[in-house]
């Protein structure tokens, strides 16, 4: 696979940066403190000595010592005393005063062959010349004065190197540091020296064993080489798990990426996925052909095998499919790191993109005959995972087995509740062609039922599309492939009419099998979806249930009652609570897909509740809900309890972490229809805390412009706008969301779902003097909500009639609804409601200042910031000196109430004239404020505040 339109980053070999070594460097640099001294760095090919003895030389020589640095090469007969000579050849304009036995290396080193005495006469004997030549490198250093001696790669050095440094190291120059790195498995001895090796007494001596990079330092070495900080967690885990945190693998990988700074982002499922569609990195495949060319035939062939086979496995396995009985392959395999020991007496490759290098080696039918022999091999033993099977069947050519392995793997990824990867299995094979016309039919309708368990959207949507266009399925089949997918999409975002389309097709096809229709009857009924009247909704329902009547099944009735019973009752239609009673009880059901559908009821019944104001009722469908849809491993439904969960609890008044549970629901259900309950409870928070700009982005996010998909939050998010505008003032701006709102209500009849709207666009009305058009609205809203099982809707329209009563100067009247209406939403446990409608009750003129303190407390209870500080410049204003909220005089260097309300708006971008808006306070106080929050929080500017 090519790179394609890859922006690949232009890094010179070794130019990464060290990340994770810092205590390692201040070994190093110690060492260097105190000399004579020697270090051995030892560690794998990749683990990072290079960069290490780099940045230890630079930060060296940045001291003013010298250093001397050469590196040995992988030749077949390594030159004498090669690495030392090509260090020693650079010092020429360092010696000081070097004793005449150095010139027995004026022949080997001719760039200083001016710069030492004559050469002695020769001995004739090869020890005696050799010990001069000892003598001669150790006088030589000795005249350099402080010199460090970086030697790398000393596995590949000749034997006469070894032994002169131990001479050297027996009496060592007292200013002489020696760094030397190998791998450990090179070695022709067991030790660098040769054996035996000791440091000498006298010598400082230090052991460095580099290791792979845990995940932090994965992360922050991906952040540098994109010279950003937005590498996920995820994404830094997934490079960890292919590269075993070898540096060297980190970087080539993050170099293969084909688009850096994007790709590294990856959350979730996609992280593994962009490392999966990368091809092996040249330099990665270069370096394992040249470990496994250096081994014998044999035992490249275990190594094939352990490639091939994917995960690590034992003797046995490795040994029957590379056909190699001898164990001593093994061995050499584990001794030169090839491969690795894992638990349980197991073998395979240390990390993931070497053993795809290998697998991308092997020729066609050589890899063919290993899949072969591993599926055989594989298939004799116990609790073998079926995926596993189905993978070497595929690559095998065994088209039967591979389909028979991938639908038990799928069943087993079921089981396991991994809903993604079943739907990836079958996919899998459905899009081979030579699949026979019966099981592609079979298959089809099994991943349908997958996907729906799972998260819509993605990958799973898309793998139910593309069964549409697959010739072989039959006319009943493809009727119930449009039919799932209609109801796929009717959970996303922004395809809820594309849905609706695929379900009529559904219908159309399978007109003659209603007990297959009625699902996608049912989703059709539903009534928060679509433009449709309330009463065509409810004449919908009605057929459904007519059909679901006759249903054989309870299982079937299940199914159907999941969703109309949700549709009943959002409609405040009361008979529901009867018909709730033909449900199973929870202990009933023990069907993974019947535990699903209940699941789903209980959840829909919970979301119904919460909009018509039945929150007791609510919290208990939910609980239920949740353990079912648990057991049933329901993603989505689980998603949809989340939602509605998160509006519970903003309405009963429990914000307190509220804001970054829905920042991590909204990222888990991206894209999904479920977020735009989540941004519509956002909205109302920000709101209430005086963060206008992202409450708007909330209150849009919803998709309530220019027309909502979901009805109730379309009403509600008009609401949540023209109420946040009427808040600054902005009377006139609210006016296009309170008659867009308003005309939702009336095209659809939804009164039901007015509780969020009313009172906002009363407000606005008289705010305009449009008394009239305040009355008419309530009077609408009294027709529209007769007969209807709606408790939110009738304690707004209370509250609505108090309001009226109040600006016709009828106060007994007044004061009477208000009492009423504040009890109504005491009573449903609707604080913030209920306090908003106690200090509406206060008149200007006549208002209890005593009463007015109480509600500021109350609203601070809640964080309800932009209320608490009109409540106290109300109090401020009938020249009432106002308590401080500090309980406490000082603050030292933390924030107090006041600056963290202050320092949260700045972190939101807001203007000191806004904040100045939102907390009723002077511009000038705010500057006063914004100089003490950016001094206390050590920013340099108000764009650089942070919480």
């Amino acid at each position: 696979m090519g790179h394609g339109g890859a922006r690949p980053l232009l890094l010179r070999s070794g130019s990464a940066p060290m990340v994770g070594r810092d205590a390692e460097l201040a070994v190093l640099l110690d060492a260097v403190e105190h000399a004579p001294s020697v270090v051995f760095v030892e560690g794998p090919a990749g683990v990072g000595k290079t960069r290490l003895v780099a940045e230890f030389a630079a930060a060296v020589r940045a001291r003013g010592v010298r250093v001397l640095v050469g590196a040995c090469q992988p030749l077949p007969e390594p030159f004498p005393y090669g690495v030392l000579f090509d260090c020693l050849s650079q010092c020429g304009d360092h010696l000081d005063d070097p004793g005449p036995v150095t010139g027995a290396l004026r022949d080997h080193l001719p760039e200083l062959a001016g710069l030492l005495p004559p050469a002695p006469r020769a001995l004739g004997d090869p020890d005696a010349e050799r010990h001069r030549i000892f003598r001669a490198v150790h006088e030589l250093l000795r005249s350099l004065g402080a010199t460090v001696l970086v030697l790398e790669d000393l596995h590949w050095a000749d034997e006469e190197t070894r032994w002169v440094l131990r001479f050297v190291l027996a009496s060592p120059p007292p200013g002489l540091s020696i760094v030397t790195t190998y791998r450990r498995e090179d070695l022709p001895t067991v030790a660098p020296f040769g054996y035996p090796s000791h440091v000498p007494h006298g010598v400082t001596g230090v052991n460095l064993v580099l290791g792979p990079l845990g995940v932090a330092d994965v992360r922050a070495m991906i952040d540098a080489l994109v010279a950003e900080e937005v590498t996920s967690d995820r994404f830094a885990e997934a490079v960890l798990r292919e590269t075993a945190g070898i540096p060297f693998m980190v970087e080539e990988t993050v170099r293969a990426l084909r688009d850096p700074t994007v790709d590294v982002r990856a959350e979730g499922d996609r992280a593994q996925l962009v490392l999966d569609r990368i091809d092996v990195p040249v330099p990665v495949s270069d370096a394992i052909a040249e470990r496994l060319g250096n081994l014998p035939d044999a035992a490249r062939s275990v190594a094939e095998a352990a490639a091939v086979l994917g995960v690590p496995e034992t003797a046995d396995v490795l040994s029957a499919v590379a056909d190699q009985p001898e164990v001593a392959h093994l061995i050499r395999l584990t001794k030169s790191t090839v491969l690795v020991e894992e638990p349980a007496n197991r073998f395979g490759f240390r990390d993931n993109l070497a053993r795809r290098a290998v697998c991308a080696s092997l020729p066609g039918p050589r890899r063919r005959e290993l899949h072969e022999r591993a599926l055989a091999a594989l298939s004799t033993l116990d609790r073998v995972p079926a995926g596993r099977l189905s993978v070497h069947a595929k690559a095998a050519g065994r088209k039967r087995e591979w389909l028979r392995y991938s639908e038990l793997a799928a069943e087993a990824a079921e089981d396991v509740k991994d809903v993604a990867l079943a739907v990836d299995l079958l996919s899998e094979v459905l899009a081979d062609p030579e699949i026979s016309v019966e099981d592609t039919n079979r298959l089809a309708i099994k991943l349908c039922g997958y996907a729906l368990m799972g998260l819509p959207g993605g990958v799973v949507t898309t793998r139910v599309e593309s069964l549409l266009s697959d010739p072989r399925l039959a006319p009943d089949v493809r009727g119930e492939v449009h039919l799932w997918f209609g109801l796929l999409l009717q959970r996303e975002t922004g395809t809820v009419d594309r849905g609706a389309d695929q379900l009529a097709r559904a219908i159309d096809l399978l007109a003659d099998q209603p007990q297959r229709t009625v699902r996608g009857l049912a989703a059709m009924a539903g009534p928060y979806l679509g433009t449709a009247s309330i009463a065509e909704h409810r004449t919908a329902l009605g057929r459904v249930e007519t059909i679901t009547d006759h249903l054989p099944t309870q299982a079937l009735r299940t199914v159907l009652l999941a969703t109309t019973l949700g549709g009943r009752l959002i409609i405040g239609d009361s008979s529901t609570w009867e018909r709730v009673a033909q449900l199973p009880s929870p202990s009933e059901v023990h069907d993974p897909d019947e535990i699903h559908h209940l699941a789903r009821a209980h959840c829909n019944l919970a979301d119904a509740c919460s909009w018509i104001g039945h929150y007791p009722r609510a919290r208990k469908f939910l609980r239920s809900g949740i353990t079912l849809a648990e057991r049933a491993a329901a993603s989505y439904v689980l998603g949809t309890a989340e939602a509605t969960a998160v509006r519970l609890d903003w309405l009963d008044g429990q914000w307190s972490g509220l804001e970054q549970r829905i920042d991590r629901l909204v990222e888990t259900y991206a894209n999904l229809l479920l977020t735009t309950d989540l941004n519509l409870t956002r909205g109302w928070l920000a709101a209430a805390r005086g963060e206008w700009a992202r409450a708007e982005r909330a209150f849009e996010a919803t998709g309530s412009y220019p027309l909502t998909q979901v009805f109730p939050v379309g009403v509600s998010a008009a609401g949540g706008m023209a109420g946040m505008l009427l808040s600054q003032g902005k009377v006139t701006a609210a006016e296009e969301h309170v008659e867009r709102g308003v005309g939702m209500l009336r095209s659809k009849g939804a009164w039901v779902w007015s509780g969020d709207l009313l009172p906002q666009a009363v407000d606005f009305y008289l705010a305009m003097d449009r008394v009239d058009a305040a009355r008419r609205l309530v009077a609408e809203t009294i027709v529209g909500l007769g007969g209807v099982d709606a408790p939110l809707a009738h304690a707004a329209l209370t509250g609505c009639r108090a309001r009226l009563a109040a600006v016709t100067d009828d106060r007994g009247e007044a004061d009477r609804l208000y009492r009423e209406a504040i009890g109504l939403h005491h009573d449903l446990g609707l604080p913030y409601r209920a306090t908003q409608l106690a200090e509406q009750a206060e008149d200007g003129a006549t208002a209890n200042v005593t009463v007015l303190e109480v509600l500021a407390e109350s609203y601070e209870s809640l964080g309800a910031t932009v209320d608490a500080a009109r409540c106290r410049h109300r109090i401020r204003g009938a020249g009432v000196a106002t308590p401080s909220r500090r309980g406490r005089r000082g603050y030292g260097d933390e924030l107090s109430p006041r600056e963290h309300d202050v320092a949260r708006l700045l972190a939101g971008g807001h203007t000191n004239r806004e904040i100045a808006q939102a907390l009723f306070l002077s511009r000038r106080t705010v500057e006063d404020y914004v100089a003490k929050v950016c001094r206390k929080l050590n920013a340099p500017s108000r764009h650089d505040v942070r919480l």
